[in-house]
Order: structure tokens, then C-alpha cells, then sequence
């Protein structure tokens, strides 16, 4: 059983760690608080990329000789580890994708064939547009019909509503575990529970889940999970797409190429078995190897330790921005990674942004993906602190600070 010692971050010594944090900003020490958008890379990743095209770069699963045969197996032993972090039941479900837009589009494709008009796809009011413009896409295409889960005030999706939105034609339900926006932790194995007495395929976004909390597939009992390495301290342009075996055998390929088939001829070619049928072409090898580095970072830092220690900063940096005059956050749910979005009264969210620059302050303005949500509220944008485990109680003072500092200059 872990001890509550053993649950502290070493704050300094875990910084070290990350090369990035150690930069300066416009002549300030860099406050990184844009963790949502993508996460810094511990030096152990940066090796393993290094290691890799320094030591035994090569192609994979296409030659005997030993460069080649080394790739493969640190490819390999990469999926591995994401069958392990996140409870598939088998390495051959784990497929590499370049991230969680590639995992969804993968999907929507796929599943062209088995959609038809009238039939029905449900996703939430909160989603990034790489969960809706998608599944738009689809329904252009097919004649299938777009619903919505609305979203409260509060931040939260109206279940009261779900009973009336699911049917027998919902085909398909894609959510997201959380929301990149408003930090909402949406109570996905409730409503997976829900649509299970439906024939629909529940689809999970989890690229803002898996960098905060353990995921278990498993337990959630989704039929797909996407989610990408860059949030979770991995290179950009790689990431998992999870599917139950038993669908991804009979969803057709994504794309043909090199690696997807078992033979070709000009009559007929037959595709590869799992989980290569999915992955056509050379693959972003350095990428899954980097992505198995960041797995043994989170696994050796603790993920109890690492949700335990944003839980306490989410708090503490609510309650600090709560006293900032005029500042109002968006999106107070009960349950919530570390993110807060908020806006200064008066203030457009670009100045303020651009502000916090000059002080060393990184955060995000705009959207965020998630235009729909943002009508919702009736506001062009907001600011966005994304907290990670390696961020500390004295950072979120000097976003405070900084807050007030610009709050001064542009009133």
C-alpha cells in the first residue's frame, strides 16, 4: 500500500529531468502551463529517440539483418507497453496511429460501409472538432444523422438526456473522456453501461485522460480508445488507436500499402493479419519507441503520485484565480483533470495571453478546438492553464501574479 510520503513529488529534482523547463522566456524563468496542448519531454525520451537513430536505425518487420531486427523488436516491445498501461487484452489491439485525429478519421472511414441513412452517431456538446467534423464528414456521406449530449452551465453532460438519444440507430457513440477544455472528467463507463443495451460501438477520446489518471479499456469496456503520445510526454506525430479484437477484425483497412497485406496480385490482394492490417507503410518507428520511454517515465514516477499531485495543484490554482478580481472560470465540475479555463472581465483573452508571454507565462487562448462549446457560452474563447505533474505551487502564484499585473496594464 503506497504511503502518503510516498505520494510527493520531488518538484526539483523531477524538473531536472524535463531539458525544456530549464529555459528562460523573454528573460524570465519558462512557466509552462500549455500541457493541454503538448507536454514537455523527459531527457530518458529524448535518449530513446537519439538511441535510436544513432545506434540501430533501420526499417521494420522487413529484413534479417540485425539493425533491422533490433528496430522491430524495440517497435514492438513499444506496443507492448501501451497493451500493458492501458489493460488490452491483447498486444494485437494495440494499433499505432499518428494520434488521436488520425485514430478517429481511422475510424469514421472504417465504418462507412456499415453506416447507412437514418442511422445515428452520438457525441457530446464538449468535443474537440477532431470528434465532430469527422463523424460530419460521415454523415455527409452516408445520410446517417448527427446528435448531441448537451452540457450544462456547469460544465457537465445533461445524462437526464441520454435515455431519449440512444436508440436502436444509434450506430455509433464517440466521446471524450475528458474535456481539453473545461477539465470535466465525464462519467464514460456509466454511460458505456447505458449504450450496451443498443448495438452501437462506443468510441473514447482519451488524448486529455491518459496523461492524468490510469485507464484500464478493459474495465471501461469501450470497443475503441484513441489517444496521443505528445500529451503524455512522448514525440508528436504518434499515437494508439485500441479496438476490441473482435471489431477490428471486421472493420475493412484504413489505407493499403506496404505491411497490411499477407499477399498481392493484380486479382486480389489479402490483407495482414492484426494489428499490421491497420498500419500500412513505414511507420513512425522512432516515435513508438519514444512513446515506450514515456511509459516507463510515467510507470517510474507513479501514476497514483502523479494524479495525486495535479489533483492538489488543480485546487490550489482554483482557489487562486478564484480570487482574482473579475476572473471567471469555465467549467467547475466535481470531477476534473488539471485545467482551468477562464476569462478576465473586460479583458479579450489574446492580450492577456500575449502579456503573460512577456512574463514567461505559457497558457493557451482561443477555442481550443472546441468552437461548438464556446457558443454554448456565448464567449469567443478563453484562457487555458493545463496543469502537469511537473508544475509547481510556486508557478501558479506567478500565473496569479501575472494575472493581476496585466489586469493593471489593460484596464
Amino acid at each position: 500500500m503506497t504511503s502518503e510520503v510516498d505520494v510527493k513529488i520531488n518538484s526539483e529534482l523531477l524538473r531536472k529531468q524535463f531539458p525544456n523547463l530549464n529555459r528562460k522566456v523573454n528573460g524570465k524563468p519558462l512557466v509552462y502551463f500549455d500541457n493541454g496542448a503538448t507536454a514537455q519531454k523527459p531527457q530518458t525520451v529524448i535518449d530513446s529517440i537519439n538511441a535510436f537513430y544513432t545506434e540501430y536505425n533501420a526499417n521494420i518487420h522487413r529484413a534479417v539483418h540485425t539493425l533491422s531486427q533490433e528496430a522491430t523488436e524495440a517497435y514492438e516491445a513499444a506496443r507492448k507497453k501501451v497493451r500493458d498501461f492501458i489493460n488490452a487484452a491483447d498486444g494485437t489491439e494495440i494499433i499505432f496511429t499518428k494520434g488521436t485525429t488520425e485514430g478517429i478519421n481511422l475510424l469514421a472511414s472504417c465504418f462507412s460501409d456499415s453506416v447507412q441513412q437514418g442511422d445515428e452517431i452520438l457525441i457530446s456538446a464538449m468535443e474537440h472538432h477532431s470528434n465532430i467534423v469527422p463523424w460530419q464528414i460521415l454523415c455527409e456521406k452516408t445520410g446517417a444523422v448527427l446528435k448531441v449530449i448537451p452540457v450544462s452551465e456547469k460544465g457537465e453532460l445533461v445524462l437526464d438526456e441520454l435515455d431519449q438519444l440512444l436508440s436502436e440507430k444509434t450506430k455509433i457513440l464517440s466521446l471524450t473522456h475528458v474535456s481539453n477544455t473545461l477539465g470535466t472528467i465525464n462519467p464514460v463507463k456509466a454511460i458505456i453501461k447505458k449504450a450496451r443495451s443498443f448495438s452501437s460501438a462506443v468510441i473514447l477520446d482519451g488524448a486529455q485522460a491518459v496523461p492524468h489518471m490510469s485507464v484500464d479499456v478493459q474495465d471501461l469496456d469501450c470497443d475503441f480508445y484513441v489517444f496521443s503520445g505528445h500529451k503524455m510526454y512522448a514525440p508528436t506525430g504518434i499515437g494508439i488507436l485500441y479496438g476490441k479484437k473482435e471489431w477490428l477484425e471486421k472493420l475493412p483497412p484504413y489505407q493499403g500499402g506496404g505491411d497490411m497485406i499477407k499477399s498481392v496480385s493484380f486479382e486480389k490482394t489479402e490483407y495482414n493479419e492484426l494489428p499490421f492490417k491497420f498500419e500500412a507503410g513505414t511507420p513512425h518507428i522512432s516515435g513508438a519507441i519514444g512513446l515506450g520511454a514515456a511509459i516507463d517515465f510515467i510507470i517510474k514516477t507513479g501514476q497514483e503520485v502523479i494524479e495525486r499531485h495535479e489533483k492538489e495543484l488543480l485546487q490550489y490554482a482554483t482557489q487562486k484565480l478564484k480570487s482574482v478580481q473579475g476572473l471567471k472560470i469555465y467549467g467547475e465540475s466535481d470531477q476534473k483533470a488539471s485545467v482551468i479555463s477562464f476569462l478576465v472581465e473586460g479583458i479579450h483573452p489574446y492580450d492577456l495571453g500575449m502579456i503573460l508571454d512577456k512574463l514567461g507565462i505559457a497558457i493557451r487562448t482561443g477555442h481550443h478546438c472546441t468552437q461548438p462549446l464556446m457558443d454554448f457560452y456565448q464567449i469567443p474563447g478563453t484562457c487555458r492553464a493545463s496543469l502537469s505533474f511537473y508544475n509547481t505551487f510556486e508557478e501558479i502564484d506567478i500565473l496569479a501574479e501575472g494575472i493581476n499585473k496585466a489586469i493593471k496594464m489593460l484596464k
